[in-house]
C-alpha cells in the first residue's frame, strides 16, 4: 500500500467512513489523520457547483459558471483537440471554484433516440465516443483536477435506470458497450469512473468485480477510485469488496455501519477495505494538494462560441441559399430565437453565466432584418393569434429564418422520450409558414434525432444542437458566411423510429432490457441492412466542396489526398471504415475506426493520415475471451459519411488464432436483419436462456423495485401515494419543465431510500416499509420503529 503510514493510524470505523462521503458533493476527511476533503461536481459542459446546501438534481441554484456545447454537439465537431481544449477551460472553472472532481464526461452509447439523456452523450459509435471522452479527460485533467467518464456501463435508458438489467451478450458487451470506456481510459487516464444505476446480466454496474477490477483495472489499467452513480449503491459491501470506493451521496453512518458490520462478522475482509481506502488516498491527496487555477469569463465564453461554431451541421442547402446575402431581408421567427434553447435538462444543468440570443445579437450582423415574431409557446399548445403574427412578417421578407427545436420537457435526465417528433405547435406553424413563402431557413435546437420528414417544406436546415451560452452568434456566424458550417453528424437520423431495431421495447418497463440487437446499433444496423435512413452517420454539408484521391496503404495506416475543389475555405471531416466481406465472423458492413478533420483554403489539397491502432482490425473472441484478430482482407472505405463512400482499398491481415467462435444458428445477426430476431437465436448469441420476467400484478413488491410500481402495491395508501406523484408529474409535464426530483422519485428502487435521505433511513427501516407496502400494516410498523432504535442506538455509538 502507498499510504500504509496513514491507513494504520484510522480505526475500523473511520476507514468505514471514508467509504461515503460526508454531504452531497464532499468526500469525508478526518484532517488531524492528514486526509482532507475534495469537492465533486457535476459538469459535463459546464461546472454546477450548488450554493448552500446540494441535491444531486439541481433543487438549489448553483454558482454561474461557462456554459459550452453539450457532448451531443460537441462529437458533431468531430475534433478531439476542439473537445481537449474546451476541457482544459472547464477543469480551469472547475479548480477556480474549488472543485477537485468534475463528474463527467458521459460516453453511454446512443443505443436508441428516445434516451432522455442522449445529449449528455457523445456519439452511437464506441471508437468515436472514446476519442472524444478521452480528449475532455486530457483537458480537464491538465489543469489539476479529476475527470469521471460516465456511467459504465451499458446503460442507456432512464425509465427505472436505477432498476433495470441491461441483458447483453458478450461480444456486443466488449464492443460495442465497453470499447469507448476503454479508450477513454488508456489514453485518457482518468483519475475517477462513475459506475452505472443499472444491473448488467444480472450483477449491479457498482458491485461488478468483472466490471470493475477484472477489466477497469487489471485489464486497462485504471489507478483511479470509482464513484457510484448518486444513490447508485445497491449492496455497498459487494461494492467495496469487487471494486466501488465511494459511496455517494453521503449516508452519515449507514454506509459506514453496513461495511463495519461486515468486517466484524468476516464477510468483507479488513484487507480488501484497506486496499480501497489506499486507492482512494492516492486521488485525494493528489487533488487537495493543487494550487487553484484562474480563468477569464470573456476567454472562456469566446472559446464556447467557437466550440459551437465547429459544431454546428448544415443539412440542407437547397440553392445554395445560405449563407444568407446581405441585400436579402429576412425575418426571424420563433421563440427559440429570443429565448434559445441551449442546454439540457437534469444534473447537468449549468447557471450560465452570459447567454446570447439572436434577436439581440443579429444587430452586429450585416442583415436587414424586417422583424421578430414569437411564432409559438415554448409549452406545445396552440396559439393562433402568434401564427397570425408570424405569417404576417413572413410576407415582408426575402427569407425567413424559422428557430425550431425540442423544448425542455421532450429530453431530460429521469425522462425517455414516447416519439421523434418535433412539438405539435412548431410544426403547425411551418405548414403555415410553407404555404405563403418558398424561401425558409430552419434553425434547429434540440439535443438529440428528431424526425425530419418536414425538411422537404423548407429550402435549408442547420443544426446547432445544443451549442451552449454562445450558441447565438456561432449561428448567426455560420447564417452569414463567417464560419464555415464543418460539423458531421454523430448519430443516425432514421425515417421512423420503427426502423431502429431496439424500438420495439425500448424503453424497457420490466426488469430486463434485452439488448437483442447485438453489435447492430445506429449505422452499424442501417448500413448493413441496407435500410434507408433520413440522415447517416458521418453526414454534413459544407458551403464548399472537396474531393478525395491518392489513397494509399501503408502498414502502419492509410493516407489520402483531400482538396478543396470549391470557392471558399472550410473544414472536412476524412472518415476510415472497415469491414470483411467474407468473413467467418459476423460484423456489420462498415466500423468506424479513424478520421481526421483538415481545414482547407479554396483550392488547396492536403496529404491526411491516418493510422491503424490496435482496435482496427478486432472482435472479441467469446472462445478465447480476448480481442482477435480474423484473418484474411479487408476492405478500407474512405468517405465524407459511412453512405458516401469516396475511396475504397483492401488489405490483409494475420489471423491471432485458429480458435473461432461457431456461428451456426445465428443467421439473422450474420445478415444484420436483427429486428426480427427471435428468442431462441438471441439466447443462442447470449449463451444462456433469455430472462423471463419475474413479477407480475399482484405480486408483493421487492427492495429492488421502483417506486412506479406502488400503483400496484396492495397498501391502500401506498397506491395512494403514487398517485399523488403521477399527479405532480404529468402537472409538470403540462408546464412544460421537468420536476427531476420527482423523476428521480418514481424511477428511483425502494433499497435506494437508505442512500437518499441523508441517513434517516437505513435498509433494516426500508425493509419494514416495504412489509407495509406489501399490506401488513402493524407487522410493518412495528418493524420500523425496531429498526428505526436500532439505528439510533448505533449512531450514538459510532458518535
Amino acid at each position: 500500500m502507498k499510504h500504509r503510514e496513514i491507513i494504520e493510524q484510522l480505526t475500523l470505523a473511520e476507514k468505514a467512513a471514508l467509504m461515503s462521503g460526508k454531504s452531497v458533493w464532499e468526500t469525508k476527511d478526518f484532517p488531524e489523520k492528514g486526509i482532507p476533503s475534495v469537492f465533486l461536481s457535476d459538469g459535463p459542459h459546464g461546472i454546477r457547483k450548488q450554493e448552500g446546501s446540494g441535491d444531486h438534481l439541481g433543487l438549489n441554484a448553483s454558482v454561474p459558471a461557462t456554459c459550452f456545447p453539450t457532448a451531443a454537439t460537441l462529437a458533431n465537431s468531430w475534433d478531439p483537440n476542439l473537445v481537449e481544449e474546451v476541457g482544459v477551460a472547464l477543469g480551469a472553472e472547475a479548480s477556480s471554484l474549488g472543485v477537485h472532481v468534475v463528474l463527467g464526461p458521459g460516453l453511454n452509447i446512443k443505443r436508441n433516440p428516445l434516451c432522455g439523456r442522449n445529449f449528455e452523450y457523445y456519439s452511437e459509435d464506441p471508437y468515436q465516443a472514446g476519442k472524444m471522452a478521452a480528449a475532455m479527460i486530457r483537458g480537464l485533467q491538465s489543469q489539476g483536477v479529476a475527470a469521471t467518464p460516465k456511467h459504465f456501463a451499458v446503460n442507456s435508458q432512464e425509465l427505472r435506470r436505477m432498476a433495470s438489467d441491461s441483458v447483453v451478450d458478450e461480444r456486443t458487451l466488449r464492443e460495442i458497450y465497453l470499447t469507448g470506456f476503454e479508450i477513454a481510459v488508456r489514453e485518457g487516464n482518468p483519475k475517477a469512473i462513475m459506475s452505472a444505476y443499472n444491473k448488467i446480466n444480472g450483477i449491479y454496474a457498482n458491485e461488478d468485480k468483472r466490471l470493475l477490477r477484472d477489466i477497469l483495472r487489471d485489464e486497462w489499467g485504471f489507478t483511479g477510485f470509482v464513484v457510484s452513480d448518486w444513490g447508485g449503491s445497491n449492496d455497498h459491501v459487494l461494492g467495496v469488496e469487487n471494486g466501488s470506493h465511494l459511496e455517494m451521496p453521503g449516508t452519515t453512518t449507514v454506509g459506514q455501519k453496513e461495511l463495519i458490520v461486515a468486517v466484524q462478522s468476516g464477510r468483507l475482509s479488513e484487507r480488501v477495505l484497506d486496499e480501497r481506502v489506499d486507492e482512494l488516498l492516492q486521488v485525494v491527496l493528489e487533488l487537495a494538494a493543487q494550487e487553484k487555477r484562474s480563468i477569464h469569463p470573456e476567454g472562456q465564453h469566446r472559446l464556447a462560441q467557437r466550440a459551437a461554431a465547429e459544431s454546428i451541421v448544415l443539412l440542407k442547402n437547397d440553392e445554395q441559399i445560405l449563407p444568407l446575402k446581405a441585400e436579402k431581408t429576412v425575418a426571424i421567427i420563433g421563440e427559440f430565437a429570443q429565448n434559445p434553447r441551449y442546454q439540457g435538462a437534469g444534473s447537468s444543468l449549468i447557471n450560465a453565466r452570459q447567454v446570447e440570443n439572436t434577436v439581440d445579437s443579429i444587430v452586429d450582423y450585416s442583415l436587414t432584418v424586417v422583424g421578430y415574431a414569437q411564432g409559438y409557446q415554448r409549452i406545445d399548445q396552440p396559439d393562433e393569434t402568434l401564427v397570425t403574427e408570424a405569417i404576417a412578417l413572413a410576407k415582408q421578407a426575402d427569407t425567413v429564418l424559422y428557430y425550431m427545436g425540442l423544448d425542455e420537457i421532450s429530453e431530460s435526465e429521469g425522462l425517455d422520450r414516447s416519439h421523434l417528433n418535433l412539438p405539435q405547435n412548431q410544426l403547425y406553424l411551418l405548414g403555415k409558414l410553407a404555404a405563403v413563402h418558398e424561401n425558409i431557413v430552419v434553425v434547429l435546437s434540440a439535443g438529440s434525432v428528431v424526425d425530419m420528414s418536414w425538411t422537404q417544406h423548407v429550402k435549408a436546415v442547420i443544426h446547432g444542437y445544443l451549442a451552449g451560452e454562445a450558441g447565438a452568434r456561432a449561428m448567426l456566424d455560420a447564417l452569414t458566411g463567417i464560419v464555415n458550417p464543418s460539423g458531421k453528424l454523430s448519430e443516425t437520423y432514421p425515417v421512423n423510429l420503427a426502423d431502429v431495431p431496439s424500438s420495439k421495447d425500448f424503453p424497457a418497463e420490466g426488469d430486463y432490457a434485452l439488448y437483442r440487437e447485438g453489435l447492430y446499433v445506429g449505422y452499424r444496423y442501417f448500413d448493413t441492412s441496407k435500410k434507408a435512413v433520413h440522415y447517416p452517420f458521418g453526414y454534413g454539408l459544407s458551403y464548399t466542396t472537396f474531393a478525395y484521391s491518392d489513397l494509399l496503404v501503408h502498414e502502419t495506416g492509410i493516407s489520402v489526398t483531400v482538396t478543396n475543389t470549391g470557392t471558399c475555405a472550410g473544414a472536412e471531416v476524412v472518415q476510415l471504415y472497415v469491414g470483411k466481406e467474407d468473413g467467418a465472423i459476423f460484423r456489420p458492413k462498415k466500423e468506424l475506426k479513424g478520421f481526421a478533420k483538415v481545414y482547407l483554403e479554396a483550392g488547396q489539397s492536403k496529404e491526411i493520415t491516418i493510422s491503424f491502432d490496435d482496435k482496427t482490425f478486432r472482435y472479441f473472441n467469446t472462445l478465447t475471451n480476448s480481442f482477435e484478430v480474423e484473418g484474411g482482407v479487408y476492405q478500407l472505405y474512405i468517405g465524407t459519411s459511412v453512405s458516401d463512400i469516396r475511396l475504397v482499398a483492401e488489405v490483409t491481415q494475420a489471423a491471432t488464432t485458429d480458435q473461432l467462435p461457431d456461428m451456426a444458428g445465428l443467421e439473422r445477426y450474420q445478415s444484420g436483419q436483427v429486428d426480427q430476431v427471435t428468442d431462441e437465436e438471441f439466447a443462442r448469441l447470449l449463451g444462456r436462456p433469455v430472462p423471463v420476467e419475474s413479477w407480475t400484478i399482484g405480486q408483493e413488491l421487492r427492495l429492488n423495485d421502483p417506486l412506479l410500481k406502488l400503483q400496484y402495491a396492495k397498501s391502500g395508501l401506498a397506491r395512494l401515494i403514487y398517485k399523488l406523484l403521477h399527479h405532480l408529474l404529468k402537472k409538470a409535464e403540462k408546464k412544460g419543465k421537468p420536476d427531476l426530483n420527482l423523476l428521480f422519485l418514481y424511477n428511483m428502487p425502494f433499497r435506494a431510500l437508505a442512500k437518499m435521505t441523508g441517513g434517516m433511513l437505513d435498509q433494516q427501516m426500508v425493509a419494514a416499509i416495504l412489509v407495509i407496502v406489501n399490506g401488513h400494516f402493524i407487522k410493518g410498523v412495528s418493524q420500523l420503529w425496531k429498526a428505526f432504535r436500532a439505528k439510533n442506538s448505533y449512531q450514538k455509538q459510532l458518535s
